[in-house]
């Protein structure tokens, strides 16, 4: 599920209108990526979607001199929400699907994001390019962040064949998994 999804969002914070000087943490334990999984085929009524969560582990941010983000997502760490249409059982073997078939975790651990370029566009509002890493394949990604509050934020979308996913599908492709992730970011950063 192309979570790497993940992963994208730490790249928000590069551009952060706060001044850090140096490197300045992002807040794991507030900021937050949920990649939206939704379903396709004939008989896609009979399947679910998904919202997944997929913790950053660790980043930072600086935005001078030489604005820059970065941050690391452990695929272990990353799971299936819940769902109340969805019994115990099923739930649990779409999350062993999605660490097994989709983002092999014993294989590729981590998903990271590396900026390479930050840029202003309007006030509270920035262009970020940068090498997402997934799976084992590195793309360039852009994003538009935006400052709400205290927290960065962008909506992207990434299709999992582009990172080597194949996306999981059932009854001979009558149910499957649509290769569009939409992905949802929001970035707290530490002052340094």
């Amino acid at each position: 599920m192309r979570h790497s999804v993940g992963g994208f969002a730490a790249v928000f914070l590069a551009a952060a209108s706060v001044t850090y000087a140096q490197d300045a943490p992002i807040d794991v334990q507030r900021s937050s990526i949920t990649i939206h999984v939704s379903k396709a085929g004939l008989l896609s009524a009979a399947g679910h979607d998904h919202s997944i969560d997929a913790p950053i582990s660790s980043g930072t941010v600086r935005e001078s001199p030489a604005p820059r983000v970065e941050f690391a997502v452990e695929t272990a760490k990353i799971t299936v929400k819940p769902d109340p249409k969805v019994d115990e059982k099923t739930h649990a073997q779409i999350q062993k699907d999605m660490e097994e078939m989709t983002l092999e975790t014993g294989k590729f651990p981590q998903i990271v994001f590396r900026s390479s370029r930050v840029e202003k566009l309007a006030d509270g509002q920035w262009k970020v390019e940068g090498d997402l890493s997934l799976h084992g394949i590195t793309r360039p990604v852009t994003l538009t962040v935006k400052r709400t509050g205290d927290s960065y934020t962008t909506h992207t979308v990434l299709k999992q064949t582009d990172f080597g996913i194949k996306p999981i599908s059932v009854g001979g492709g009558m149910i499957k998994v649509k290769n569009e992730l939409e992905i949802d970011f929001q970035i707290f950063v530490r002052p340094a």
